[in-house]
């Protein structure tokens, strides 16, 4: 097992560099390349054929299966929003508040409320519209404002329940619930700032990224009189955000309603909610005729084909990687060893994040392998425990993630570029983070 286990160590790494190969030297387009990566990795890890297609069937449903309607509906209250003005006028109006200088400041920090009771994809879907009309109002480059929102969601999506991974590894590791969020929130802070706003500015400063190809369609010039007014449009914003997190409430307690409120939150209901109303008050409110209406529908489709395929993709590689078996031995590996738990902990969910791709598989993955050694364990907390696995599973993003792509595709970035900006930001946060744990704990 051992030498099998080494093997396939050494086949993930070299499956990425191929795939990095493919897309920089040999310049395929990345849904080619992921596709070819993930087929040869199966192949060489000595899986049949027939498992691996099914494979690369079953990774790319599920990694379609939630965020392309996610996507799509987003898409859609997008080009609504800009068609009013709204988007604009948002941005403005937070220039306006904050000065330029500062307008990250009020990014972050929307991001970071949005973030907490709605998942990376939906929040990032969400507040895009507004980093993009930001960055056209400044001129700065667009990593200014986007990888301040992208930490804020991205950090709270892997540390703070309700959201799955967080949620399971607390189950997992015999923590209570209700200080996981508490704590979480708490780490959230110091590693967002940190990794979006300090690091974040330093490398726009240092690479320059104008509005990409896709906000270009999807952002144009208002097309009505008059912008609607900020108040509507910071509703229509919150509204996926209130709904999810009503939803969130209801399911802890016994309220009348609750499965209609259960029903309503879920990101599917929310955003198609949030849809139907921006059609209605941003544009068939607005004298936008309903035949208009569908075809600008349709049209807010078109520029987002192309990141689905990658994002489907991305999720293809990742489940061969996990088929494989690799990240199991990893885990198995670094528990034997010596080190400290919270090290150790960190460590075996950022082998699962290198392996697999997907920070809430890694944390759930990893949590499954470490809770039955680190549960329970003398002079160690659980939300110690928990939170360190968590920050670990968090770190370096990269092509096997569907989010690397999403980033990518979103804010217009090469791969070299995304993984400068977008993978280091992560791999500082996830280090800040096991910094400041281990420092409290030596502090107890």
């Amino acid at each position: 097992m051992s030498a099998n286990g080494n093997y396939l160590v050494v086949l993930t790494a070299a499956t990425l560099v191929f795939l990095l190969a493919l897309i920089l030297v040999a310049k395929l387009h990345a849904f080619l390349a992921l596709l070819i990566s993930a087929m040869t990795m199966g192949l060489a890890a000595g899986m049949p054929p027939e498992k691996v297609l099914k494979s690369i069937q079953n990774g790319f449903g599920e990694a379609l299966g939630f965020i392309a309607v996610v996507i799509g509906l987003g898409a859609m209250i997008g080009r609504f929003l800009e068609y009013s003005g709204g988007g604009r006028a948002l941005a403005d109006w937070l220039l306006l508040k904050f000065g330029k200088d500062h307008a990250a400041w009020a990014v972050l920090v929307a991001a970071f409320l949005v973030g907490l009771p709605i998942f990376f994809e939906v929040g990032f879907i969400i507040i895009v519209p507004v980093v993009w009309n930001l960055t056209r109002e400044t001129k700065r480059s667009l990593l200014f404002y986007g990888l301040p929102m992208a930490a804020a969601l991205t950090v709270n999506h892997a540390l703070v329940p309700p959201h799955p991974a967080p949620a399971a590894a607390s189950q997992l590791l015999g923590g209570d619930l209700g200080s996981t969020i508490i704590y979480g929130v708490l780490l959230s802070i110091p590693m967002s700032i940190t990794a979006g706003m300090i690091y974040g500015q330093w490398i726009a400063r240092r690479t320059y990224i104008p509005l990409p190809e896709i906000a270009e369609q999807q952002i144009r010039p208002a097309e009505t009189g008059s912008a609607p007014p900020v108040p509507m449009v910071i509703l229509l914003l919150v509204l996926p955000v209130v709904l999810t997190f009503g939803a969130t409430m209801a399911s802890l307690r016994n309220i009348p309603f609750k499965p209609v409120a259960v029903f309503l939150g879920h990101p599917y209901s929310a955003l198609l909610v949030t849809t139907l109303v921006a059609i209605y008050c941003f544009g068939l409110r607005r004298g936008l005729s309903g035949e208009k209406a569908l075809k600008m529908a349709t049209d807010s489709l078109l520029p987002v084909g192309s990141l689905i395929l990658i994002i489907g993709g991305g999720g293809a590689l990742k489940q061969v990687i996990v088929d494989t078996g690799v990240g199991g031995y990893l885990g198995k590996m670094l528990m034997t060893s010596a080190i400290s738990p919270l090290v150790v902990v960190w460590l075996i969910a950022l082998c699962m994040r290198l392996a697999q791709g997907s920070a809430t598989v890694a944390i759930i993955t990893a949590a499954g392998i470490a809770a039955p050694l680190v549960k329970n364990l003398p002079g160690y907390s659980p939300n110690e425990l928990i939170l360190a696995l968590c920050c670990g599973g968090s770190a370096f993003s990269h092509m096997s993630d569907s989010g690397f792509w999403m980033v990518s595709q979103y804010f217009g970035l090469t791969v070299p570029q995304c993984l400068k900006s977008w993978t280091a930001m992560k791999t500082i946060a996830a280090t800040l983070g096991l910094g400041i744990i281990l420092l409290v704990h030596a502090l107890r």
